[in-house]
């Protein structure tokens, strides 16, 4: 089994493999050449994201720099903003919904260490060889989510759809959709109903209306 299957099979990894590295080196590129761009160079930032990302939508936007692991790993959908900062750890595949916004510093994490430090260090391969291993847990993020600045989603998570993430929140466990859930860890506080509508909040509604 190729070290990349061994990824997506949920079992130890070595991240030091050469086909890995080549793959993160590209990545890693790919996204220098982005942060170096300026805010208008449209064409070729859309150019750009198309090559890091597995697959990417219609109409996304991320603000940068962006900071992406493998890039391959991870599917956009349609709509995307990502502000300041963007962090995908993706060994394990990072699919993430349309229609979804993430302010300043958001990090998504896929990979997992041993919890003893001398297997942190190196484990014995089939062939008795040592290496530093590692295995990864897939992230699944719904569609119309908004995450505030600074979560954390950890590996294994998924998030349903409408979900309201609260600024510098640890994403441990699932979320069941329409959530509003913050913290650390990060717990649901209440589920989003139309209740939440500002058409009941004239103060902050101002002139703008809501049908």
């Amino acid at each position: 089994m190729r070290e990349e299957e061994k990824i997506f099979a949920g079992v130890l990894f070595s991240p030091g493999n050469p086909e890995l590295k080549q793959i993160k080196l590209r990545t890693h590129n790919l996204c220098s050449e982005y942060n170096r761009t300026f805010e208008d160079e449209t064409e070729k930032r859309s150019r750009l994201v198309q090559e890091i990302f597995g697959a990417f939508g219609e109409a996304g936007f991320i603000q940068g720099p962006m900071y992406i692991h493998y890039g391959v790993h991870t599917k956009i959908g349609d709509r995307f903003f990502g502000n300041f900062n963007l962090t995908i750890q993706d060994d394990a595949p990072v699919v993430i919904g349309s229609d979804c916004n993430f302010g300043p510093n958001v990090t998504i994490v896929t990979p997992v260490h041993p919890m003893l430090p001398d297997e942190r260090r190196m484990i014995l391969d089939k062939d008795r060889i040592e290496r530093h291993m590692c295995y990864a847990k897939p992230v699944t993020i719904g569609n119309d989510c908004w995450f505030g600045a600074n979560v954390v989603v950890c590996p294994g998570v998924t998030i349903g759809d409408n979900c309201v993430i609260g600024a510098g929140s640890v994403v441990v466990k699932d979320i069941p959709a329409n959530s509003f859930a913050a913290g650390n860890p990060c717990r649901v506080i209440r589920t989003i109903t139309e209740a939440d509508s500002l058409k009941y909040k004239p103060e902050i509604l101002g002139d703008n209306i809501i049908e």
